[in-house]
Parts: structure tokens; C-alpha cells; sequence
């Protein structure tokens, strides 16, 4: 991957290279020029030491983190589920998803990210004792991103659950994340899901964990 290295910073990193960690003077230049980089982990989603950028990651199927953090509410004698609509600006552009989900970074933990990820997409602050943690999913998917590119997302994912009782107009929405959120029966969603009954990119074996954890 090239990287464009500021020469100054260069410079004095070069200097103090025996006082840098094992990340090294690349790394560090990657997030000086405001690349978002995450940690490469193993098959279990252990941090194998390895970093990488997103691009890069997305790019070559370089195995890295996720949170997925699903809201859900009782309601009429069912459960339902909060999806949002992924901004045009975004990839997946248009598809119904989890209700916030994003890449862990580089020394961040998965409940960390998970917090972060509500405030940014939907205006939650909540409590780390708020998230019940109710699995883990490892998956690969092929294809192609918004600039028609080969797009691997090669993840090992938290699962979360968040319990809110919030209506739809109640959430505050980041333009270029979001473009809306919907409430929907769980198994409307399931079969939905499963028959490809409207634009998406959630997978339901994630929605069996879910479905396995609430006893639903």
C-alpha cells in the first residue's frame, strides 16, 4: 500500500527509532495521514501483533475485528429489532443492517467500540453493564464495494444486545452513516432476511444468536 510520508515527521520518528515499539515508523506514519488502521487477528480474533489499514484489509481479506450492537424492544407480546438504513455515501449503500455496528481500532476492545459505534450512528450513550454480549460470528464475505473494487470482509465479530425503548424519530442520526432506522418484528426480519424479501446485508445465523440467546 503506498503511503504518502510526511518528511518532517519522517524525519524525527527515524530519529527516535529505538524508542518505538514493535508497530514501527510505517504504522505510525499511516495514522499521521489519518488512515484508520486495526489490529490483524488470528481465527479466534486474537490481535496476532499485525496491523493494517481498512483499505488495505477490505482490499486483500486481511482478517481484522468488528462490534455488532443490535437494539431490541418487547412490544405487542413480540420482539423487535432496530435496523438501519446504510447511507448512500457508505458501502452495502442502501441496505437495511444491524441497528450499529463498526470496526474495532487498533487497541480497541470490542464493548469499547461497541459504545462508541451507539453514540456515532444513533446518538446512544449507554453503559458498558447496558450491553449483554450474546456470541460471536466469524465470516467472509465477497464482493464489491461502492467504488467497484473486490471488497473482502474478512471478520470475527462481537455480537451485542441493547435493550431501548426509543421510537424511530427519537434516535439522532449521523446524515453520512445513517439514512434511517426502522423497527421490525423479529421474525418478519428473519424470513425477510432468509428469502431476500428487501435490500440488506445482515445474515441469519447472526439473527440465530440473537434468536438463541433471547429464547425467542
Amino acid at each position: 500500500m503506498t503511503i504518502h510520508h510526511d518528511k518532517m515527521a519522517y524525519g524525527k520518528l527515524a530519529s527516535m527509532r529505538e524508542e518505538l515499539d514493535e508497530r514501527g515508523i510505517d504504522d505510525l506514519l499511516r495514522a499521521f495521514n489519518g488512515e484508520e488502521m486495526l489490529d490483524v487477528v488470528d481465527e479466534n480474533g486474537e490481535p496476532t501483533g499485525d496491523l493494517v489499514g481498512r483499505e488495505e484489509a477490505h482490499e486483500k481479506g486481511i482478517r481484522h475485528r468488528t462490534a455488532h450492537v443490535w437494539l431490541y424492544r418487547e412490544k405487542n407480546g413480540s420482539v423487535q429489532l432496530l435496523l438501519q438504513k446504510r447511507s448512500e455515501h457508505k458501502d452495502y449503500a442502501g441496505c437495511y443492517d444491524i441497528s450499529a455496528a463498526g470496526h474495532l481500532r487498533a487497541g480497541e476492545s470490542s464493548l469499547s467500540c461497541a459504545l462508541r459505534e451507539l453514540e456515532e450512528e444513533l446518538g446512544i450513550t449507554a453503559d458498558e453493564k447496558d450491553l449483554r454480549r450474546c456470541g460471536k460470528r466469524i465470516f467472509c464475505f465477497r464482493g464489491k464495494g461502492k467504488d467497484g473494487r473486490p471488497f473482502i470482509d474478512n471478520q470475527v465479530s462481537g455480537v451485542y444486545l441493547l435493550r431501548c425503548e426509543k421510537e424511530e424519530r427519537e434516535f439522532s442520526l449521523d446524515a453520512d452513516e445513517t439514512e434511517e432506522v426502522r423497527w421490525v418484528q423479529f421474525e418478519d426480519c428473519f424470513q425477510k432476511v432468509k428469502n431476500n424479501g428487501f435490500k440488506h446485508c445482515i445474515y441469519t445465523e447472526e439473527l440465530e444468536i440473537l434468536r438463541d440467546f433471547l429464547k425467542i
